[in-house]
Order: C-alpha cells, then structure tokens, then sequence
C-alpha cells in the first residue's frame, strides 16, 4: 500500500517533524555575500578545503592513521531518484509533492547548517548561520501552508545564539529554532595549537559550562519556540574510525542526544523552565528509554536518600579490622589496623567530606528530584524524540510496558527526507505504519506519532505556531481537547 493510500485511510493529519532540505550551494554562496560580503565566501570556499572532512580526502592513508582522522560522510544522499533530490532542493516542488508522500506538512531542517553552527571561526560561523537564516526565509516564503523552515542557530555563546534567534524568529517570522546543542571547547593552552592537535571538551549547554544559557531558554520562551537539538557527535572520542564512516555514524544522533538531555536534567534546566518544549531529533527514542530508566534507579541508589547507605562514617572500623584477622590470613591480620581509614573505600584522606563540600554530595539537587517520580517531571514530559519511519524501536515509546511508573514517550515522526536513508520519499510513510499493520502500535499510537506530538511539540510553545496552514483547524481542535483533558495533556 503505498503511502498516499494510507494517508487516504488515516482519520487525522500527518506533520512530518524532521525532513531535510539539501542546500544547492551557490544559491547559499549568493546569500553569504548578501549578508556578509564576498570576502566572506572567499573564507567559506577555502575553509572548506581545510575542514576535516576535506582533510581525509587529502591526506594519504598513512597520514589519516598518523592522525586519527576519521572517515567524513560520503555518498550522503540519494541519486537514483532525481525528483526527490530536486523536491529536497526546490521548496516549491516539495509542497507540490507532500501528497504523494502523504504528508499534510512540513518541518523542514537544513543539511548544510549541520556544518555551519560547529565552524570554530567565530565571523564565518555566525555569517554563515544568519546566511542560512536568511535563504530558507526567502526560500520558503510562499510555501507557508505546508512548509516551514527551521533556522540554524549557533551557540558557542548565549549572546550569538540570541542574536540569531531575534533575527530569525523575532525579525523575519520564522518558527523553528535547530540549535547547536554541543559545542566542542578548546581545553587550556591548547586553544592556540593548530586545530587539528586541540585538546577539546564538549559543553552541552546544561551543565558545567563556561556560560550561562539562561537567557537564552528565557529568550525561546519569550518567543514562543521550542529549541530543537539535532547536533551529533562524529569525529569525537571513538567516533573516529578512519576507515569506516558507519562505525563513526551510527548512533552519533542518539550519544549527542543523550549527553544533551542529561545535561539539561542534571543542570536543572528542565526544572527551571517547565513550560520549554525540548525536541531531540533523529536519534530515536531507545536511547532515552534506557538512560530514563537508569536515572530513576540511580536517584534510589546515590539521591541523598540513599547516600545514607554509601557514608564512609557509618563503617564500622573495628569491626571490619576484626573481619581481616579472622578471615584474611596472614597478611589481611599483620595489617588490619594499618589504615584507621578505611583504603580505597574511602572518600577523601579521611573518609569524610568537609561541611563547604556536603551540597556535592546530592548531585540532583538542580534537578529537583526529592522522590522517584520527579525524573518523570524533568526528563521525561519536557522532551519530544524524532523517530525515523525504520526504526523497530517506536512501539517502546507507547507502550510503557516494564518502565518505571509506566512512562510514554512523545516520540515524532521525523522523515529526514533528504538523506541517504531515505531512497524513496514517497515510501516514508508506508513504512512507519508497518508498525500498526504488524501490530506493534495502536492506531491511537500512529495518531500521537505522526500528529499530536508534533503538533503540541510546537503548538505547545506557539498556539499560532499553524496558523494560515493546511492543518490549522485540526491542531486547534487537538488542542482545545487537550486543555480539557489535563491527564491527556500529559
């Protein structure tokens, strides 16, 4: 069946979270020199040739495991099927076609910004960043009732980040914020070394960071957009295989996901911006089950709670030295004793921890967890996951099926048309509801998948946010039901 068929048999809406639009690159060459001059593109052109992507290609294979470069995408999009990669290319004939996919919208991401936000030069980061801004505004302007664009927004500060946010979302109407939600930092000294021999940690905005994002949720909430993560993590830590690029890209979406939505939680963002709707795409949901799950075990265990249980000044030392003589032997009894600690169980010289240093000891005071079901509260309801049409792992999402307390996820349907794992556009949706036809999902369960959590994703943040689409009446019907029904909400 294909997909336009099964979009025929639906009694809701389709809106596609996560497709792609694939930049044609002198059209975006044309609006970085509109926006910053042609001695900017001269830049672009010949950082390109020295990124590391285009540094594999140069360097002979004894240099790449000299240096550990690993191996960049390539072949990253379809060719067989030169319509689609027009349609990703030419907004106006990918409205003309959302039919034949089955698609009532739109969310469309760029391709090329991926790239953008993570360029270390501070000018040709935020020039290419408002370039890209400023193309998909025009790009898409008369395609608004089935189409939106999302702006590349880059965050190596909150200042840059919110300048860009103004702009896009403040200034030229646009309603969809991708922003960079890990950012690679030079370590120390070697911030001067050549790029390449950079120590680098990844701040991911929540925790630890040498800023404060404050203002910049504050800023999303002002504007009534959802801020969407859709970084990934290849070239980092083992992701650098210098032969094999599906050893370095699968599941660079999911760890970068991961590390942002424990960033958040732990840093107690979640907690100080309940009303902010969070979308982590492309990386699925399983990732987010597991790591749910091992945060509510781990809160039992080390919340301080449970810290009662870990406290070096409950060990009973002359107990324990009796244990050595009685069962160690010979050397366990000639030194039981030795140590009036108690070794490598204890926590610092003494096996206590100083009164300035007890706040480090409840490490989800930030996030607020005082009881189990509070994780639900910081990590669980605030996040929206992209799920892909071919990804067996969507029914966990609703069934709650042997998770604490029972809980769903609000995955979405991410297409991620565009891309290499997507050969056939129109073939999405028929395959994301082989789920329901193989009984794995409910029809209730496609509903929420394909429509109600996108929908509230963003209408959640922006009632307006559909306004003057095709599916406007029906989100605002999803939506008065919603504030009727709080537990439905949830």
């Amino acid at each position: 069946m294909s997909s336009n068929d099964i979009r025929a048999r639906l009694d809701h809406l389709v809106i596609d979270a996560d497709g792609h639009m694939l930049e044609y690159i002198p059209v975006y060459l044309d609006f970085l020199k509109q926006v910053a001059g042609p001695k900017m593109v001269e830049r672009h052109v010949e950082r390109s040739k020295t990124s590391p992507n285009a540094m594999w290609y140069a360097l002979t294979p004894e240099q790449r495991r000299e240096y550990r470069f690993g191996r960049p995408p390539y072949w990253a999009v379809p060719t067989s099927q030169t319509m689609d990669r027009a349609a990703s290319m030419l907004p106006r004939l990918l409205k003309e076609r959302l039919d034949e996919f089955g698609f009532d919208f739109c969310i469309t991401y760029p391709t090329l910004g991926f790239f953008l936000f993570d360029e270390p030069d501070d000018e040709l980061r935020q020039a290419g960043c408002r370039a890209q801004i400023v193309m998909v505004a025009e790009l898409f302007a008369d395609v608004g009732d089935r189409l939106t664009p999302a702006a590349t927004i880059p965050t190596h500060t909150p200042e840059e980040a919110i300048a860009e946010l103004d702009h896009a979302i403040g200034e030229l109407g646009l309603k969809v914020a991708m922003v960079a939600s890990v950012v690679p930092r030079a370590i120390g000294a070697s911030a001067d070394s050549n790029e390449s021999e950079r120590a680098v940690w990844i701040d991911c905005l929540g925790l630890d960071s040498e800023y404060d994002y404050d203002p910049l949720w504050q800023r999303c909430l002002d504007l009534g957009v959802s801020p969407t993560a859709h970084s990934f993590m290849q070239g980092h830590g083992w992701r650098r295989s210098i032969s094999t690029y599906m050893y370095n890209q699968t599941g660079r979406f999911s760890e970068a996901g991961e590390a942002f939505a424990k960033s958040i939680f732990f840093g107690g963002l979640t907690r100080r911006f309940p009303d902010l709707n969070f979308a982590i795409l492309e990386g699925g949901v399983g990732w987010a089950i597991s790591t749910f799950a091992t945060l509510v075990e781990v809160w039992r265990k080390r919340g301080m709670s449970g810290m009662k249980y870990l406290d070096p000044a409950k060990l009973d030392l002359s107990l324990l030295h009796d244990c050595f003589r009685r069962y160690g032997g010979e050397t366990f009894s000639r030194l039981a004793g030795a140590d009036e600690g108690s070794g490598f169980f204890s926590l610092a010289a003494d096996g206590k921890i100083s009164d300035p240093d007890l706040p480090f000891l409840d490490e989800f005071a930030a996030a607020g967890i005082e009881k189990a079901e509070d994780v639900l509260d910081r990590f669980v309801k605030p996040l929206w996951f992209g799920w892909e049409a071919d990804d067996v792992m969507v029914p966990l999402a609703f069934s709650g099926s042997g998770l604490p307390f029972g809980a769903k996820f609000k995955a979405v349907l991410g297409s991620d048309i565009g891309h290499w794992d997507v050969p056939v556009m129109a073939g999405v949706l028929a395959e994301a509801h082989e789920r329901v036809e193989d009984g794995l999902m409910t029809d209730a369960d496609s509903r929420e998948f394909t429509f109600a959590n996108p929908a509230t994703l963003h209408a959640g943040m922006n009632p307006d946010f559909f306004k003057g689409t095709v599916v406007e009446n029906a989100v605002g019907a999803l939506l008065a039901d919603l504030e009727q029904s709080p537990a439905a909400a949830e």
